[in-house]
């Protein structure tokens, strides 16, 4: 089937929503388990809609997760241009062909009208057709008068129409349900659905694949298919995306969940190829359950017949573990690169041991952002009270933790060499001579150098971190400090 054709056409209307990211990997990997054509078209009918710098956020979104499009209004092909605003010479004389067939009709009704409809004890659903039936003579004279008109297309007013979608199977709609819909607006432009149906022909798309809130909008499209006598494409329509709220309950995703932009996730310190790893599974169910994937694993493993009618929740605790995943499986060295923006926010003028501190974090970190919080100790320590030399399991209290950093400091002090192996060889030489458990040294050591019971790595990580100096003057403030409140 290397003739699949799939495309994903935004509306740049502001963030990318991981619902349209969702949708355009889906359709990414449909085409390339093909072998076939992904295609980026831009639908940008809705003029009012438009925001300032949307396209570019979709180019950058689509870069940074690794998906590219095969044809594009930045990479051109056969079919172009591939934005719907440099189409719109193309689409009038489509609606007037329909027109002249009889399938579809001037409507000249005002805006006030419309509006009259939807007011007062009688509230009419949709359109009233008020125009369907104009006789020729009145829709000539408008035009020629200069009235302003809409194009609508004529629905069937009885019967069903069915279609058969690859994830929920046959759907049938009442005819009676489908209102009049607009084809072309009166500044000249075409609606989302027609330019939709126009240019997924012209474009020659096989594959379209969408949300299901579309799928009791499918019979318009096909009814435009059926009008110019052409071939239906194959529709896949995704499950919804939903949130959890905080009774238990869960409703369709939005930002009162969390982030649900995908530039706001990768600023919360999620990466993108978990972003997409994760966003695949919303909706997809590998044949082996696996969970773990690279974009062109899913490549590989992705299949249609896997999608699931049910709606997915968006988990950002699985997110997280997954993004944790990731970072774990990189190399120290690439830790240490993407991890360098935090380590300079913290210490913009220090050059630490960077390998040392990425060897603590990397196992413990979830999310980059998570970084300089985590970090922020090594530049200040925090102000702390001496109830955290206490700890049962360490045999610790505030007397014992004097004996402890009394020994310890000197043996630091003594160091020629400050590296993590020299600080771990002459702390863990005193616990025998103390005859106390190593736990019992360490915990004191740790808190006088964190200032904090819960740390990136234990005493002598954060010791080599500091330095000498830092580590040493830390210890003796602790040691001063205990001493202070044992007199008291």
């Amino acid at each position: 089937m290397k003739d699949v054709r799939t495309r994903f056409a935004p509306s740049p209307t502001g963030f990318m929503h991981v619902g349209n990211l969702r949708t355009a990997l889906y359709e990414y990997l449909i085409a390339k388990s093909f072998n076939g054509k992904f295609v980026l078209r831009i639908e940008d009918t809705d003029q009012e809609r438009l925001v300032e710098g949307a396209v570019q956020v979709i180019y950058d979104t689509l870069k940074q997760v690794g998906i590219f499009h095969d044809e594009g209004p930045d990479v051109g092909g056969d079919f172009g241009p591939y934005i719907q605003s440099k189409r719109k010479n193309l689409y009038l004389p489509y609606a007037q062909e329909l027109v002249k067939s009889g399938k579809a009709y001037y409507c000249f009704c005002s805006k006030e009208r419309l509006d009259s409809m939807h007011k007062g004890e009688h509230v009419f659903e949709g359109y009233d057709r008020h125009c369907r039936d104009l006789s020729q003579e009145e829709v000539d004279k408008q035009l020629a008068a200069g009235t302003p008109y809409v194009i609508r297309q004529k629905m069937p007013m009885t019967g069903f129409t069915t279609f058969t979608d690859v994830v929920y199977g046959e759907i049938t709609i009442e005819n009676t349900e489908l209102e009049d819909q607009i084809l072309i607006k009166s500044d000249g432009y075409p609606t989302y659905n027609f330019a939709n149906v126009v240019d997924d022909h012209l474009m020659g798309i096989t594959h379209v694949v969408r949300g299901c809130e579309y799928l009791t909008s499918t019979p318009k499209y096909n009814l435009l298919y059926e009008a110019y006598g052409w071939k239906l494409p194959t529709y896949v329509h995704l499950p919804m995306i939903m949130g959890k709220n905080e009774d238990g309950s869960v409703s369709k995703l939005s930002k009162r969940h969390g982030s649900t932009g995908f530039v706001d996730l990768v600023n919360e310190g999620y990466l993108p190829e978990a972003i997409v790893n994760y966003i695949a599974l919303l909706g997809w169910c590998p044949k082996d359950n696996r969970e773990i994937f690279t974009l062109s694993e899913l490549a590989e493993y992705f299949s249609v017949d896997g999608i699931s009618k049910s709606p997915a929740v968006f988990d950002y605790d699985k997110l997280t573990w997954m993004n944790g995943e990731y970072l774990r499986a990189m190399t120290l060295d690439g830790f240490t690169q993407l991890a360098m923006p935090s380590y300079k926010k913290v210490f913009p003028d220090q050059d630490l041991d960077w390998g040392v501190l990425s060897s603590i974090l990397q196992p413990r970190v979830t999310k980059l952002n998570q970084i300089a919080d985590m970090i922020h100790f090594f530049k200040e320590l925090p102000e702390y009270s001496t109830e955290l030399f206490i700890n049962k399991k360490s045999k610790t209290n505030t007397t014992n933790s004097v004996t402890m950093l009394e020994a310890a400091i000197p043996v630091l002090e003594s160091l020629d060499y400050w590296t993590t192996e020299s600080i771990h060889d002459a702390l863990l030489a005193l616990p025998e001579k103390l005859e106390v458990k190593n736990g019992t040294l360490l915990w004191p050591v740790r808190i006088a150098a964190a200032g904090m019971t819960v740390t990136p790595g234990g005493a002598i990580e954060i010791l080599t971190i500091l330095g000498k100096a830092e580590a040493i003057k830390r210890l003796n403030m602790g040691l001063k400090k205990l001493k202070d409140e044992n007199k008291e």
